[in-house]
């Protein structure tokens, strides 16, 4: 038992007849974990940010006009599409160590292409490292891994926290090397922090941070199995309540997904907001989040159950849609932020607990892919879908849309609860 804790903790096996770590040093060594594991996430979503901020302006120089930036966005959701589902089981199959080390990996040769990028054609090519780059969905494995069920949910939801700094962080640095040094600089400062969160995984993560028992488990259930076998990454589907989850998070998560997507050029469109103001805007966008993430997804996840939270989430993402159909004020969308990212981390955060919840212990890293694969199907449909809405039918299309999806999800959670009231009452 304790060199299962031990193998959990630290991805070794303590010799036969050795003393093991007492269970004070277990909870110690996965503390560590835990805690580099955040610190690599929040350098991840900077790198991602700083990213952000060099394409936009490098496609332009390009000659990229809205059609093809939209092409470029929806192939880099095609290519994580695909590989969302396989890196997960990479991830089950060789454990987080290896895992993280090859995004992290990627991730610099992205940024080295990016960096070198001086043809439209190239910054296609250097999108296509993003098919291992699923530092996040890995992050997620080990913060599953390494927690206790009853408290995942806050642990997941402390990512989200992580998200918040490297927005903030990641948009205000790239914003300053982009105007002082260029995008050529910006691009290698990337990639050196992403050698920077390879050296951390190299360092501080172990082998696997699944339980010995789990390890032997998956050993011995996918041998001489194939990382790219469709059929195992498909059987967690058939594990009870994972199907109505997942047909919940991508109904419900699509509404909101087009207006994220959509929300670089209502903000440019509609609200005509300068690039310095856009950039305060996402500043805002990211201290809500945080605010969110570290100081009430904690206590609401301890106090409330997992399907009443899911049930808020959606019926707050109903009104939500509704309150957008009708803002006409960059004042007005400051306060449907917040709701909005409340909905959204609760949302996100519950449907990934239930999930993995719902799978043995050796599949939590396909099914966080499986889960990362949903937002790269939402990033690959809803620029073409919101630009239809938008074009067609204006702002309130999306915002009315988002409403009718959610109520009718909302109303489809709640039935269970309604029918039970009856018999409650006898």
């Amino acid at each position: 038992m304790r060199r299962a804790a031990a193998a959990a903790a630290g991805g070794e096996e303590a010799p036969a007849g050795a003393p093991g770590p007492s269970p004070e040093e277990e909870q110690r060594k996965k503390a560590t974990v835990i805690h580099v594991v955040y610190l690599i996430a929040a350098l991840d979503i900077t790198w991602m940010f700083l990213q952000f901020s060099v394409t936009p302006y490098l496609a332009k120089k390009l000659g990229f006009d809205t059609l093809w930036f939209g092409y470029l966005q929806t192939t880099v959701g095609v290519i994580q599409l695909i590989g969302g589902p396989m890196f997960g089981r990479f991830a089950d199959l060789f454990g987080a160590r290896l895992a993280l080390s090859v995004s992290c990996s990627a991730t610099i040769v992205f940024f080295l292409l990016l960096a070198v990028t001086n043809h439209p054609a190239m910054l296609f090519i250097h999108k296509l490292p993003t098919v291992f780059i699923h530092v996040l969905p890995a992050c997620q494995m080990v913060i599953a891994d390494l927690s206790e069920p009853e408290n995942r949910a806050d642990a997941l939801s402390k990512l989200g926290l992580c998200f918040g700094i490297g927005m903030i962080t990641g948009s205000t640095l790239g914003g300053h090397l982009i105007t002082r040094y260029g995008e050529t600089f910006t691009a290698c400062v990337g990639a050196a922090g992403s050698a920077f969160s390879l050296l951390l995984v190299l360092k501080f993560i172990p082998k696997t941070t699944k339980t010995q028992a789990a390890a032997a488990d998956a050993h011995s259930e996918n041998t001489n199995k194939s990382v790219f076998s469709v059929g195992e990454i498909t059987r967690l589907m058939k594990f009870p309540g994972v199907v109505r989850t997942f047909a919940v998070k991508i109904v419900a998560g699509l509404p909101s997904g087009i207006f994220q997507v959509m929300f670089s050029i209502i903000a440019l469109d509609f609200f005509k907001l300068q690039p310095e103001q856009n950039g305060y805007l996402m500043a805002y966008f990211g201290i809500v989040n945080m605010f969110i993430q570290g100081g009430v997804m904690g206590p609401m996840t301890a106090r409330f159950t997992e399907n009443y939270l899911l049930v808020l989430s959606v019926g707050v993402a109903s009104l939500v849609g509704l309150a957008q159909a009708y803002m006409q004020s960059v004042f007005q969308l400051c306060l449907t932020i917040i709701p909005m990212m409340f909905s959204l981390s609760v949302f996100n955060v519950i449907t990934d607990t239930m999930l993995t919840k719902s799978v043995p212990s050796t599949d939590t890293g396909t099914m966080m892919g499986l889960c990362a694969s949903v937002q790269s199907l939402l990033r690959t449909v809803g620029p073409t879908l919101g630009g239809f809405l938008y074009v067609n039918y204006g702002l309130p299309s999306i915002g009315l849309t988002q409403f009718v999806v959610n109520a009718a999800v909302f109303a489809y959670l709640l039935r269970p609860h309604l029918k039970k009231t009856p018999e409650r009452r006898e």
